[in-house]
């Protein structure tokens, strides 16, 4: 439960807690969000070889939008509101739009580097993951998650 804290000029001040939380949640977002980029390059990375670029990245981003979305509910959003439809479905949103930004990342690569091996793919993949981490993270906080 907040304390609101009469502020200058006798104001009740309550945006303390509401920082609080928001840098609780945008800290586990960026571990578990560290963690699971890890992971999908590791992933990509096994599965390059035997599958190619394409399918490889599709797994990879399969599995670690499953993972990461279970984790954010667990931790990163512990005890807020969370219908299960909205949560199915942002993990949907999230695995289409990576999916295809992931293809456009490596078919650009391709197009500008056509002897691009797998470690450029991977870091390509990566890197572009993260442009789209700071909208999930939105996402997730104002319409998946819903604060009480």
């Amino acid at each position: 439960m907040a304390v609101a804290i009469p502020a200058h000029g006798g104001e009740e001040h309550s945006a303390a807690p509401a920082r609080r939380e928001f840098g609780r949640h945008a800290a586990w977002y960026v571990a578990a969000g560290a963690a699971t980029t890890g992971l999908q390059a590791l992933l990509f990375l096994a599965l390059r070889q035997p599958l190619g670029s394409h399918p490889a990245n599709l797994l990879a981003i399969a599995v670690t939008t499953l993972a990461n979305t279970e984790f954010h509910r667990r931790v990163t959003f512990a005890g807020a509101a969370s219908p299960t439809g909205r949560r199915y479905l942002q993990a949907v949103l999230t695995f289409a739009f990576y999916a295809g930004y992931g293809a456009a990342v490596l078919f650009t690569l391709h197009a500008v580097a056509p002897q691009a091996g797998a470690v450029a793919e991977s870091v390509a993949v990566a890197a572009a993951s993260l442009a789209g981490g700071v909208i999930r993270f939105l996402a997730l906080r104002s319409w998946v998650f819903l604060r009480g």
